[in-house]
């Protein structure tokens, strides 16, 4: 199992740290095709923007040459699916989600020289476009397309209520390891919906490298012990987030459950 600490995700592009996440989880990640894809993309983007001298329109022939040329979109079909969080699969499927388009996006377009950051929007992952001396630019990393802030505001209210407001924070760029940290649990969400369990264990186990006492975490472990049939250890868990969050609505499902498990571990011996 890897050990994945903040400092190694700030010294690394944001796909290359995804990648390093992808691989501790799943250890037949194509890492280094996707490495030398990149590579080869990153020099086919030279190539084809050599002519482009303007900035502001060198960086819409990259989004087009992104989107439409090398055909990478959102997974509208299957937005949940596991393969959109993992790098080599979205290279080669040419489908993904926010967050990883989004690191293909910063990867190449931070080499090629453009003034592009990230930024966890509440809704979405988001790429932040500063121009000098210009307003800011945010492209939805979903479609290649501008959003404006009235369009981020409309997406806020859409999640939060009519009352929702465009807060200063949400429009921060986020440093890599938090953004690695929310994907961890994307990847762990996407992979107990497809019921993959041992992989699932692996995000939890990453995730606890972190956050060694995290309840939730050490509750969603036990759910998946459960599922692998491992009760001892699942009431382990269970019990420990019962002890630190007895006020959780959970909690109180879960004494339920352990119960129920303890029965049965005396009726089994």
């Amino acid at each position: 199992m890897y050990e994945l600490f903040d400092e190694d995700f700030d010294a690394l592009e944001l796909a290359e740290g995804a990648l390093v996440l992808n691989q501790a989880i799943a250890p037949d990640t194509q890492v280094d095709w996707a490495k030398a894809e990149m590579q080869r993309l990153l020099q086919e983007a030279e190539l084809s923007l050599v002519h482009e001298t303007h900035p502001q329109q060198r960086f819409e022939a990259f989004l087009r040459l992104f989107y439409h040329q090398w055909g990478f979109q959102g997974d509208k079909d299957a937005y949940f699916d596991s393969s959109n969080a993992f790098i080599d699969k979205v290279l080669e499927r040419r489908k993904g989600i926010p967050v990883s388009l989004g690191s293909l996006l910063l990867y190449f377009g931070r080499h090629l020289g453009f003034p592009i950051e990230g930024m966890t929007f509440p809704t979405q992952f988001v790429v932040k476009v500063c121009w000098p001396d210009q307003a800011v630019q945010y492209v939805n990393p979903f479609n290649g397309e501008f959003v404006s802030e009235h369009t981020l505001r409309a997406w806020l209210v859409g999640q939060k209520g009519p009352f929702a407001q465009l807060k200063p924070d949400y429009l921060k760029v986020t440093d890599h390891p938090t953004v690695i940290g929310r994907w961890l649990a994307l990847i762990k969400s996407a992979l107990l919906r497809e019921e993959r369990y041992a992989l699932a264990l692996r995000c939890t186990d990453l995730a606890l490298t972190f956050a060694p006492d995290d309840p939730y975490e050490i509750r969603d472990r036990g759910f998946i012990y459960q599922q692998l049939d491992c009760p001892q250890m699942a009431l382990s868990d269970y019990q420990y987030f019962i002890d630190q969050c007895p006020e959780d609505p959970a909690a109180e499902l879960l004494k339920n459950q352990v119960r129920a498990m303890s029965k049965t571990q005396v009726t089994l011996h």
